[in-house]
């Protein structure tokens, strides 16, 4: 199984959540070995993806360098790591990925417009060797070992719309497209008004997120699936645990996670080399894998 990158470059525009302003993306193939490596246009600067280029997690992940910063790149993030590419450039002329409709199947829709290209050096992955877990109080994220990829996630939430979601994710690319990429982030009402009134969310609307109230979801055409809130939630993972460099071998579980448990996660597991191999993909063994991502 060999690394990959996109056939040719592909754009798009698109409204970013907090400025409201169109945001130019670009995406174009990468050499072997390159990662994935975001390039602000405007300011002619290149941040590449990297869990010491994280500079906050409260509402989004963002990474930046020099006090530049390039906001919610977890939904773009995710269907990247989902189609299995390597090396990615990824341009944009703002300080934030347009977020479309909330979920990730633009992003998919864009890849599957770029084609995916075979270069020719082994692809590698990260085998979990020892559990991982990060615990803040009844809230945790953990990694351990596995023969495949799955994600399980549970959220509770005082809401009658949402209440208790579990939701088991057994990975493949096409289970991804199926069930999670359409997943849409979801707010309430009280913290989209307090949101503006500080200046953010001002590109947030009922056409690119599901907004609750008290009660009730208010987008008139309701919800993709009665799931949906905990389906999101493991698109984010997947895109937040992409800051690894690469695809990995393992179970993801998560009770209540966040993008900043997800980043500590990443964190403690690259901290020590005993929780994970580096392992390169070639022979026989690959072929389960190869079929993850077909």
């Amino acid at each position: 199984m060999y690394q990959t990158t996109i056939q040719k470059a592909v754009e798009l525009v698109g409204i970013g959540l907090h400025k409201g302003s169109p945001v130019n993306l670009r995406l174009e193939p990468l050499d072997s070995n390159s990662g994935i490596i975001f390039y602000r246009n405007d300011i002619d600067m290149a941040i590449p993806l990297k869990p010491e280029n994280v500079v906050d997690t409260k509402m989004a992940t963002v990474i930046g360098r020099d006090g530049y910063v390039i906001s919610t790149i977890e939904h773009m993030l995710s269907a990247v790591y989902a189609y299995g590419i390597d090396n990615l450039k990824i341009i944009v002329d703002a300080d934030e990925i347009p977020v479309m409709d909330g979920s990730s199947a633009s992003f998919c829709m864009l890849l599957d417009e770029a084609g995916i290209k075979e270069l020719d050096v082994a692809k590698k992955v990260m085998r979990i060797k020892k559990e991982v877990v990060v615990q803040e109080g009844d809230k945790y994220v953990k990694l351990s070992p596995s023969p495949d990829l799955r994600y399980d996630f549970t959220i509770r939430f005082p809401h009658p719309v949402i209440q208790n979601q579990d939701y088991i994710l057994e990975f493949t690319k096409e289970n991804y497209k199926n069930e999670i990429a359409r997943a849409r982030t979801f707010g309430f009402l009280h913290e989209v008004q307090y949101l503006r009134s500080k200046g953010l969310a001002l590109g947030g609307s009922l056409e690119n997120a599901i907004v609750l109230d008290d009660k009730k979801v208010l987008n008139p055409e309701g919800l993709r699936f009665t799931d949906e809130f905990v389906r999101h939630k493991i698109l984010d993972a997947i895109g937040d645990m992409s800051l690894i460099g690469m695809n990995f071998v393992g179970n993801y579980e998560a009770m209540a996670g966040s993008h900043d448990l997800n980043h500590k996660l990443t964190l403690k597991l690259l901290k020590n080399a005993d929780n994970y191999e580096v392992i390169e993909l070639v022979g026989e063994k690959t072929m389960e894998l190869e079929k993850a991502y077909a």
